[in-house]
């Protein structure tokens, strides 16, 4: 079912004639082969002659009107009119044509059709039926982008692409619709849509041409390719797909891993639905650890003790087994730092019921490294912005709790471990302490990894504190997960590589924040290439 030169076509959408020809020659430039030229961004009318000159690679003419998530501002009778002139034009090798008007434009030379069908709204009831009835019609390549509202939308776009007998292009729309694009390659769609440039957004959860050279390796996608995915609301901002897909590649493993951004209120439904693609397995986050492990037709012991679940791997009955590699992962880097303190100080490693930990939040992390240290003997005590959760955590651990309100009065306290998302990008100017807790000798373990260097954790190392990023103990729980899915243990000192090399650019942008801030000039430096 191969069609086209390319696994992804890249948009090029500009409303002036001079700046679509510049992007059109940067595209190919880049690396793109197939573009998709949508010709009704032009604020005016329509100049195919200052155009050719760009032209370098397939060139695919769209002209799409508002209802379909365009922006042709005339009529339809002149659209047509634009239309039949790309077809006779030479300046194209494709023309998409929406399934209303298609059997009224006729197929002329060489030009290949893709007869497309936009709701901007819903996934129709009757999405089915408008397949069935665009198949009837001359094309070459069938389209159809729908807006998701439920998994359920998701999952009968799946059910389609499998079962489409001519080459075709289906996929949701939307947060919730994102893994279908990438999906529907695995079920022979012949390319992926994506936008060239990424300010400019032009549909709802649209991915981005840059996207396939740091993240999605897209080209190998194919029947046999395994799905792997990443559950939380929200994911947009997570470097696990990165991260994952980087070690698939290197370690030459047939896989895919996606965001699936899912509301708490649709966690079993979005499971369900998205295993009409066989997805192998799932890293569970935010707020969805607890979910899983109560999900799971069958747990680990790490679940079970720590009440919740990072991970959830598909049985070959199509039902879950969730584990927890988050526990193991944050006690290792807290034993990893204090053992170097040890040896740096010459003193032995405290015992662990001589150490006070001040944990903040109720989370699923908080949960799995809360009852670890205290079966382990350490003086726990949990406070969360939402007191009721911290006590019913407290009460079921067997540790102590204190109000949000009074956290800086917790005394005798050595390490304090940071589970909530304050801090998080892009709030990276919060921070769940004030800066006069921190003492010099006080452990400081920031479990958020995007940035590394959250504001708690500058303050903390302003203050003389021992400091402990979330990249290790990311990497480390990450590397577990890669293991249960592939069977392969990956090199974490290249996964820290590649994370610090990834987290470069935010680095860098917070930086510059912060030196404008205090009047200085910021530093000129070019962004990392994450790509391999």
């Amino acid at each position: 079912m191969s069609v086209g030169p390319d696994r992804v076509c890249v948009i090029v959408a500009r409303t002036r004639h001079k700046m679509m020809q510049v992007e059109l020659q940067e595209a190919a430039n880049r690396g793109a082969k197939f573009i998709e030229v949508r010709l009704d961004f032009l604020s005016k009318a329509v100049d195919f002659k200052r155009l050719l000159p760009a032209k370098t690679t397939t060139w695919m003419a769209t002209l799409r009107r508002p209802a379909d998530g365009g922006r042709w501002p005339g009529t339809e009778q002149d659209r047509q009119v634009i239309l039949r002139q790309a077809i006779v034009s030479k300046a194209f090798e494709w023309i998409d044509l929406e399934t209303d008007i298609a059997s009224g434009i006729p197929r002329f030379g060489t030009v290949k059709r893709v007869i497309s069908y936009h709701n901007l709204e819903e996934t129709p009831s009757d999405l089915d039926a408008i397949y069935d009835e665009m198949l009837k019609q001359d094309g070459d390549v069938y389209k159809l982008a729908v807006m998701a509202q439920t998994p359920q939308d998701c999952q009968r776009i799946i059910a389609l692409q499998k079962r489409a007998p001519k080459p075709t292009v289906a996929f949701c729309m939307g947060d919730l619709g994102f893994p279908t694009r990438f999906i529907a390659l695995k079920y022979w769609a012949p390319w992926i849509y994506a936008s060239f440039n990424q300010e400019r957004a032009l549909a709802p959860g649209l991915p981005t041409f840059n996207d396939f050279r740091t993240t999605y390796p897209v080209r190998a996608i194919g029947p046999d390719t395994r799905i792997f995915g990443l559950l939380g609301d929200p994911v947009n901002q997570s470097f696990s797909p990165l991260l994952h897909n980087h070690m698939f590649r290197r370690m030459k493993v047939d896989a895919l891993y996606l965001p699936f951004r899912v509301p708490a209120s649709q966690f079993a439904a979005a499971i369900d639905a998205f295993q009409t693609a066989s997805v192998a397995g799932y890293s569970v986050t935010i707020p969805h650890k607890e979910a899983a492990a109560k999900y799971a037709a069958d747990r680990e012991p790490s679940v079970d003790a720590a009440g919740a679940a990072n991970t959830l791997l598909a049985r070959a009955d199509g039902k879950f087994l969730a584990t927890n590699t988050d526990t193991a992962s944050a006690l290792g880097s807290l034993n990893d730092h204090l053992d170097e303190i040890a040896k740096k100080t010459g003193t032995p490693v405290p015992q662990a019921n001589q150490l006070f930990v001040l944990i903040l939040g109720a989370g699923g992390v908080a949960r799995a490294i809360a009852q670890a240290l205290h079966d382990k003997g350490t003086h726990v005590t949990i406070a969360s912005r939402t007191h009721e959760r911290a006590a019913k955590l407290a009460e079921e651990i067997g540790c102590k709790v204190c109000d949000w309100q009074a956290r800086h009065n917790v005394t005798p306290c050595e390490i304090v471990i940071n589970c909530t998302p304050v801090g998080m990008h892009p709030n990276v100017n919060e921070t769940p302490l004030h800066a006069s807790f921190l003492k010099p000798g006080l452990i400081v373990f920031d479990t958020i990894y995007n940035p590394e260097h959250t504001q708690l954790i500058s303050d903390a190392k302003q203050r003389g504190c021992t400091i402990i990023t979330g990249v290790d103990m990311f990497v480390r729980q990450a590397a577990a997960q890669f293991e249960r899915f592939t069977g392969l243990v990956p090199p974490q000192d290249q996964m820290r590589e590649l994370m610090r090399k990834a987290l470069l650019p935010l680095t860098k942008a917070l930086d510059d924040e912060i030196a404008k801030s205090e009047g200085k000039q910021p530093e000129q430096e070019a962004d990392a290439e994450v790509d391999d």
